[in-house]
């Protein structure tokens, strides 16, 4: 099979601008993409870890005993029930139990850690607890932590349309400054007959050459990076962080960015060209 040879090319330094350029933003698009879909799995998992938990707070003494039996009543909807004793409840309050406040330690609540087998059984049971106590959802206390990580899953989504949009410009201009540059061959394959679309097609392959190997190479290195950005989170064990992780639907939505990437440049390639051809 006859290979057809592409009529002109990139000159050197624009080869080398283009795959540096393309490896970068590549390695920012799935950078920002593995940091957005890393904590949309960390908010999830937060979410669900706790929304089956609730602080229940006896405030009036009068009451202690009713809510005790209304928990003992429902023991079948409890996975889990820990009282917390006044001992642990003084270590919880211990700034503000300085000498000068010793007379708080009377108005300290009676707590009970519950986890609740079903959401229904937390509502059903929270129904029943009434005025007769404080029913604190640890979702609803989390709500703060959870609207963060969702500000910044945004935030990493408009770094990843802006890192698209910079790759956009950069193609227009290449095959914008190509076409300047080969004019001359330009003006011999419309002389000889040559369709619009079968120069556009040269640039598209030239441009797609470089592609696969600048996206290659940015997400090769933007792996091992994002990878350690999971590890340093894992270590640092502390709430939302230790739950930052990558699902196998994630990682491939990862390799699929490249590939976006690549059908994107080669359609702006072409687009691009074309409109220089038409104004030409």
């Amino acid at each position: 099979m006859i290979r057809r040879p592409i009529v002109f090319s990139l000159v050197h330094e624009q080869s080398l601008f283009m795959t540096a350029i393309m490896s970068l933003l590549t390695f920012l698009s799935v950078l920002a993409l593995g940091i957005s879909l890393s904590i949309g799995t960390g908010v999830i998992k937060w979410n669900q870890q706790w929304d089956l938990f609730a602080t229940v707070q006896v405030m009036k003494s009068d009451n202690a005993e009713k809510v005790k039996k209304i928990l003992n009543t429902n023991a079948d909807k409890i996975e889990e029930n820990k009282e917390i004793t006044t001992q642990q409840m003084e270590e919880l309050m211990r700034p503000w139990l300085s000498d000068g406040n010793a007379a708080l330690k009377n108005y300290l609540p009676k707590m009970y850690e519950v986890k609740f087998k079903t959401k229904e059984d937390l509502e059903a049971v929270e129904k029943e607890i009434g005025n007769a106590a404080r029913f604190l959802t640890h979702s609803n206390a989390l709500k703060t932590s959870m609207s963060a990580g969702w500000k910044m899953i945004l935030i990493s989504g408009l770094v990843l349309i802006f890192t698209l949009g910079a790759i956009g410009i950069c193609i227009s201009y290449i095959a914008k400054n190509t076409a300047l540059l080969h004019r001359r061959e330009l003006e011999i394959l419309n002389q000889i007959g040559a369709s619009d679309s079968f120069v556009a097609r040269q640039m598209q392959i030239i441009v797609a050459k470089i592609c696969i190997t600048a996206t290659s190479i940015g997400f090769i290195v933007a792996c091992p990076v994002l990878l350690l950005i999971l590890s340093a989170a894992h270590s640092a064990r502390v709430g939302l962080m230790a739950m930052l992780s990558i699902s196998g639907f994630g990682w491939f939505l990862l390799l699929l960015l490249p590939i976006v990437i690549i059908i994107f440049a080669i359609w702006i390639t072409k687009r691009t060209t074309l409109n220089i051809l038409k104004n030409s």
